[in-house]
This record gives structure tokens, sequence and C-alpha cells, in this order.
């Protein structure tokens, strides 16, 4: 048994391991995929403070490197359950893991909503991104286009028009679904121009594999093309928190239902970073969770001794 779990191992998950260890307490943090989550997904990341520039994949291994030295441990598997049994937890996998702990974080992330088209994946943080915040400045002066018409595309697009030469907005519903002050205050602008009732269809590459644009279809089912620098594709975000809904609550979208105290229902059970309910997710406030997390879940620890 070790003092704490946590499932997932992103920054939120990788900082809760690191308090978790500098306090004194043993860790094992269990990821499904690849250690860093989204963060993985951005080339260079230039807003995380002490920084100045560094890819995504380099931050994640070195946080990574920085909990093995602590003395965590991880595990490559994919948690399927959590329970509750006498004063202790049990996280279960897919693989028939068994694993037992004091207590639990569960820092599961979130996974964007793709298109779905072919050569998309290979694409993500090579022409297709989908953060304005962490990726906007590498299209600066060039033209972009943005996939989506609620309130966080169209606040994406507001963003990227301050910096790019041109931003086209596109909607598969004949009108956009964010608030009508964000599309005044986007349509406004000289450089941005709007397309509704078309998906997007296709990707367009080179030869050599180099983004270029996609290809769009209306209602009639006429195609065709938009050259552009970058995607941005804004349609969603989905939480997969549903297999420890009844040890957490969860809210109408997915996202436990928890505030900066990142506490659940049960005791001894924590959640931290994206795949709790917030208004910002970044790489600072998934950070910042994970250690709101881990010090609560020490804390907790501590209490069941006294």
């Amino acid at each position: 048994m070790v003092d704490i779990i946590v499932v997932g191992g992103g920054p939120a998950g990788m900082t809760a391991a690191l308090y978790a260890s500098r306090n004194g307490k043993s860790a094992l943090v269990i990821e499904k995929a690849g250690f860093g989550g989204q963060i993985t997904h951005s080339p260079k990341v230039e807003n995380y403070p002490g920084t100045l520039s560094i890819s995504g994949n380099e931050l994640a291994d070195q946080m990574m490197e920085q909990i093995l030295a602590q003395g965590a441990e991880i595990e490559i598997e994919t948690v399927n359950g959590i329970e509750q049994q006498d004063g202790f937890f049990v996280v279960t996998t897919e693989d028939g893991g068994r694993y037992e702990a004091r207590a639990v974080v569960v820092a599961t992330g979130v996974k964007h909503r793709m298109l779905g088209l072919p050569g998309e994946t290979d694409l993500v943080g090579d022409g297709i991104s989908f953060c304005a915040v962490c990726d906007g400045d590498f299209y600066a002066g060039q033209s972009v286009c943005v996939v989506g018409g609620g309130n966080s595309a169209l606040q994406e697009a507001i963003l990227l028009s301050g910096k790019c030469r041109e931003v086209t907005v596109l909607q598969d519903l004949p009108y956009y679904t964010g608030e009508s002050r964000l599309q005044d205050v986007l349509f406004a602008r000289d450089n941005v121009k709007g397309l509704t009732g078309i998906r997007v269809t296709g990707l367009l590459t080179s030869d050599d594999g180099r983004f270029l644009g996609v290809t769009i279809t209306d209602a009639d089912g006429a195609a065709q093309e938009i050259r552009c620098d970058g995607l941005f594709v804004a349609i969603g975000l989905i939480p997969e928190n549903e297999a420890f809904a009844d040890l957490a609550e969860l809210n109408d979208y997915g996202y436990f239902d928890a505030d900066e105290q990142c506490l659940t229902k049960t005791p001894g059970l924590f959640v931290a970073g994206d795949c709790r309910q917030k208004r910002i997710r970044q790489l600072t406030t998934a950070a910042a969770d994970g250690a709101t997390a881990a010090l609560a879940a020490c804390d907790y620890i501590d209490g069941l001794s006294r």
C-alpha cells in the first residue's frame, strides 16, 4: 500500500506526486497513455513561469524525471475503478491491476473533441492547435481558421485576430451559438470573416506532410478549399470521469463538481486539473490544482493517525 495514488500523469497529476513526495508521503502515478497530457501537443511552451521557452514534450519529460527523483513510482495502465475498503482505497485497472492507497488524487484531465478527419492526429501541434493562448503567437502575421461557433471558439478567434493577418471562423450550424456580445466584438474586426452552414471535410497537406489548409463543404454538397497556416479546433472538451461518479459528484457536463479546494464528497478522494469544473484551463492552473490536492491529501492522511 502507498500513501497516495494519483490517477493521471499530466501536469496536475505529476505536480500532485511531487508535492506528496516532498511531504514525506509515498506516491504512485498511474497513467494510461503518455506522461504530460495535453501539454505534449504544444511545440513551444512560453507561458510557464521561470521557463522562457520549452517544448511540451521536454517539459513533460522534466516533470517525470523530477517526480522519479523524489521517489514517486509510475505505472502505465488504464484505471477503470476506485473503491473504498476498510478505511483505504482500492484502485483497479483494465489489465487486472489492483493498487491500494490511503488517499487518491484523480487528475484525469480532458481530451479535445476532434474533427474526425484522416491525418488529423498527425497534425496536432504541427498545424492544428486547440489553444490560442498557448499557440497563437506562432501564427502572428499569418492566416488561421477557427472551427466552432460557441463562446470558446469566439474567444479564441478574438485573441487570434489581435495577432494574425486573417482569421476565418467556420461553423457547421447556420448561426453562431456564442454570445451576441462576443460576435459583435469579433466580426467588427476587419481581418475576421465567418462562414456558417459548412463542415470541415478534409485537411490539405503538402507532399512532405505540412499543413496547408482545409476543405469545406456546404449544405448542398459544394466543396471549396481554404488555404491557411494554422487551424484552431474549438468544438468542445470531453472529460472522462464517469468511472468515478460514485465517489465524486459530476456536473451536467461531466466535470467533477469541485472548487479550488479540490475536495469531493468522499473523504480521502481529491480531484485536480482540467477534469474538474473551472473557468481557466491552463498549464499553471493544472499545476496549482495538483499542489492543492496533494497537500489536502497529506493533511487527510496525517489526520488518520491522530
